[in-house]
């Protein structure tokens, strides 16, 4: 029964490789931009750039007009880095049908880290969800490709 189930897995996985989720996407709500990228046969994401990079006049903590930082941080040492540039996700695995786990995001908002999954449901389109324990405890998004210039 093992070997018939791992017969039928061939096909899904042979249809990409997993790299079909490497490039630029934009956020949801285009807050920003993030770049897919491999490393160790593993995916990883950083933030590219922000729609709004700055802090509002109207910061509450002081920081208006400057660069947003890593303020919600739980490490001390990292919340004066500044949001652009930051690498947010990392360790993802392809495992066939267009699907990439075992992966971790960072959201610079709260300072919490969440499992991870995404899901290439279009060509442009990737929905990433991060959860808690269990897929089912957590919020998705969808992100949308860059287009090529």
């Amino acid at each position: 029964m093992l070997a018939v189930w791992c017969f039928l897995q061939l096909p899904a996985r042979a249809a990409g490789n997993g790299d079909e989720v490497l490039g630029v996407w934009h956020t949801t709500d285009d807050k920003g931009q993030v770049q897919i990228f491999k490393e160790n046969d593993r995916y990883c994401a950083r933030i590219v750039s922000l729609k709004e990079p700055n802090w509002p006049a109207s910061d509450e903590e002081g920081m208006g007009g400057k660069p947003k930082n890593d303020r919600r941080n739980p490490d001390p040492k990292l919340r004066s880095r500044t949001i652009a540039g930051i690498r947010f996700m990392n360790g993802f695995v392809y495992e066939g049908n267009n699907l990439w786990q075992h992966g971790s995001i960072y959201d610079p908002e709260s300072g919490n880290t969440y499992k991870c999954k995404m899901t290439l449901i279009a060509t442009n389109e990737l929905k990433v969800r991060g959860y808690v324990g269990i897929p089912l405890f957590g919020r998705t998004v969808v992100w949308t490709r860059q287009a090529p210039h």
